[in-house]
């Protein structure tokens, strides 16, 4: 039987765990609860994320959580050459921490997330027009600093390798999707490869609570 469970499903932020297992080949269990039905406030989980947050991954007794460390932890402890997710050499390993701090800064948090609070969110934080109006505008100007990149050709963030970076990255590009923000043709074409990838299908799955409840596995 598997070590690893992850704890969470449905949101942006959990199928970068969903996925980082995926494209490790790792087999998992998943308590697929939801973020605001109440299945965070539970004892239960409580005792393993204090904070009430999915995602969460108990592997063997140890416990981790926020998507990219969640990410990071899995390339160190099973990555190999051939399907690491973090680079190792020091100067790609900090190139990576510069991209996935950047990507869950100033994309996500600052910019998604207040839209998704004061948007999506309105009895819990509040309606804020200007602020999510200020929010996609930021937006805007941060990811167009990735599409000046990715125009000179590179397939992924790093160069011609896939990384947890772009896990992160496109994420976030299908969430600026759905909330119908416009992107640069290298953004979408980027994006385009990373969600052709099996293991991105798989994930799709997986983050669904009924994928789980008809008895299927992660193997």
């Amino acid at each position: 039987m598997t070590s690893i469970t992850l704890w969470g499903a449905t949101t942006s932020r959990t199928i970068r765990a969903h996925w980082a297992l995926r494209e490790l080949g790792l087999a998992y269990q998943c308590e697929p609860i939801l973020p605001r039905n109440g299945d965070t406030k539970t004892a239960r989980f409580t005792a393993i994320n204090p904070r009430q947050k999915v995602p969460a991954l108990v592997d063997d007794g140890f416990v981790i959580t926020e998507s990219a460390a969640i990410i990071a932890y899995l390339s160190a402890t099973y990555g190999s050459d051939a399907n690491r997710l973090v680079p190792t050499e020091t100067r790609e390993r900090a190139r990576y921490d510069e991209w996935a701090t950047f990507i869950m800064a100033e994309l996500d948090a600052t910019s998604l997330y207040v839209v998704r609070r004061h948007l999506g969110l309105p009895e819990i934080y509040g309606a804020a027009p200007v602020a999510v109006d200020a929010a996609f505008a930021y937006f805007q100007r941060q990811v167009a600093s990735v599409a000046a990149k990715l125009d000179d050709g590179r397939a992924w963030l790093m160069g011609e390798r896939f990384t947890g970076a772009d896990i992160l990255l496109t994420t976030c590009l299908t969430w600026a999707a759905r909330l119908e923000q416009p992107l640069a043709p290298s953004l979408v074409a980027y994006c385009d490869r990373a969600i052709a990838r099996p293991a991105y299908r798989a994930a799709v799955a997986a983050n669904d609570p009924g994928f789980w409840a008809t008895g299927n596995t992660a193997s």
